[in-house]
């Protein structure tokens, strides 16, 4: 049970960042904010997992506090979703399609960017 309340209470931590980072950012003609929490979320993703899956340089206990808990809670998929759906429903499939793209191939970068940093610093 303990471990569930870490996880919940990383999660919250998680939303608050993204909620944060998403106005910070901004972005109401084009989900910039979304995209570039996806972005982040996707690369310290890739580190998590040299660090604490590959490395075990933290313990695997913080898998779940980490990388379920707040980076599940950080990133934004769902929203990413929705917002797509927007961009469509409002008549812009190329603004869409630039987002769903964007947001796949940059994120995919991203993991791919962190696990060699990652590597190549442990």
């Amino acid at each position: 049970m303990k471990h569930l309340a870490l996880i919940a209470i990383a999660g919250a931590v998680g939303a608050m960042a993204r909620y944060t980072l998403v106005n910070l950012v901004g972005g109401r003609a084009f989900p910039w904010g979304t995209m570039t929490v996806n972005i982040i979320g996707s690369f310290l993703m890739g580190i998590a997992y040299i660090v604490i899956v590959e490395k075990s340089l933290i313990s695997p206990e913080m898998k779940p506090l980490f990388m379920t808990g707040f980076l599940g809670a950080f990133t934004t998929f769902s929203a990413f979703s929705l917002e797509a759906w927007e961009l469509l429903d409002r008549g812009e499939p190329l603004q869409a399609l630039t987002y769903v793209a964007g947001s796949v191939i940059f994120c995919l970068i991203a993991v791919m960017a962190g696990v060699f940093f990652t590597r190549a610093t442990f």
